[in-house]
């Protein structure tokens, strides 16, 4: 009896020992998948396959987990770059089915590959796949899926589009204005009167959505509150701030989304020779920067505080964007410290005066 149990034991022992690591190279028809089973530290023979990115792919991959006995559970690490939209499904399937996944940066995969000559869908999921077995200890695991938040990104992304194309056509008309007769410039913005109308409708429809958004989810609608509190965040760069964190799932510093957002300078130094100083660096959400770019604006322009901030900066000599620079990184530091601590932000120099 004892011995039929100690072999239980050693059985579920070795069980444990397997591990498996999923590397998929996501594209908008396909998405190829390489497996690395690793059974009692001896790694087994890599294999690779293709599936159509759709709702019938997941399903023939989801069969083709079970045939290799990939376990769906934590004992399974899924490594995936960010593709911004076409990987989705795949975050999803992951998320449903409880596997551990990492969702991560691009550029920061290829440079760990090293010197590597030549490239297809199917070697990068060879090399995702190594790299996945390599940092397994290193890497976070991505929030599962929240759907309000796919939801929201897109609403903010697409009334950013929409105000684009707006004040494209209003620069184009104000442009034609210096050349064309009164005659002319009329019929031309007669024409364009009803594109405006209509981008302008659409934008307010995108905006009633977004508000049903934020009242029906009660966590969303907390940091919200919380965030427009910080002086310059205005409403849609708080929203963007949550999509981008997933409502700061993932327990982010303030240091860690400043460097997100690029508006941290790094030093660029070696030896004697090169003093370049210290520098943004142009790896960044784009986006965000932009966002945050808009509010150190209005924060100079309607709080004390960081007008006197500003203006004291460039009496020392401090060039103008770099001070700009570092009240968005004071906008960021206060936008995760209001959030951490569940209060809103207090104006102590307000107080002060």
């Amino acid at each position: 009896m004892v011995r039929f149990y100690l072999l239980i034991k050693n059985k579920q022992a070795m069980q444990s020992y397997q591990k498996n690591y999923l590397g998929i190279d996501v594209s908008k028809p396909y998405f190829d998948v390489s497996l690395l089973i690793v059974i009692e530290y001896q790694k087994q023979e890599l294999k690779t396959t293709r599936f159509s990115n759709d709702s019938e792919g997941l399903k023939l991959f989801q069969k083709w987990l079970k045939e290799n006995k990939v376990s769906l559970d934590n004992h399974t690490l899924c490594v995936m770059e960010n593709t911004g939209v076409y990987h989705r499904l795949l975050w999803q399937f992951c998320s449903t089915n409880n596997i551990t996944i990492h969702i991560g940066n691009a550029t920061h995969m290829k440079w760990s590959f090293g010197i590597a000559r030549g490239k297809n869908d199917v070697i990068d999921s060879k090399r995702i796949c190594q790299y996945a077995f390599k940092h397994a200890d290193e890497l976070r695991a991505t929030p599962a899926l929240n759907p309000v938040f796919l939801k929201l990104k897109d609403f903010i992304t697409s009334r950013t589009k929409l105000l684009e194309q707006k004040n494209s056509i209003k620069k184009y008309l104000n442009e034609l204005k210096l050349s064309n007769d009164k005659a002319t410039q009329k019929i031309l913005e007669h024409s364009f009167k009803a594109s405006l109308e209509g981008v302008e409708k659409s934008i307010l429809l995108i905006e009633k959505e977004i508000d049903k958004i934020i009242v029906t989810d009660e966590k969303i609608e907390q940091n919200y509150n919380l965030i427009i509190t910080v002086p310059g965040v205005g409403k849609f760069t708080a929203l963007y701030i949550l999509c981008c964190t997933n409502n700061f799932a993932t327990k982010i510093s303030g240091k860690q989304l400043a460097s997100y957002a690029g508006v941290v300078p790094f030093e660029h130094s070696s030896g004697i020779s090169v003093k370049g100083g210290n520098h943004v660096h142009k790896m960044a959400n784009k986006e965000l920067k932009k966002l945050l770019h808009m509010c150190s604006i209005t924060s100079i322009k309607y709080y004390p505080e960081f007008r006197a901030y500003f203006d004291r900066k460039k009496a020392e000599g401090k060039n103008g964007m770099s001070v700009l620079n570092a009240i968005k990184n004071k906008i960021v530091l206060r936008v995760v410290a209001v959030v951490n601590k569940q209060k809103p932000y207090v104006d102590n120099y307000s107080k002060a005066a």
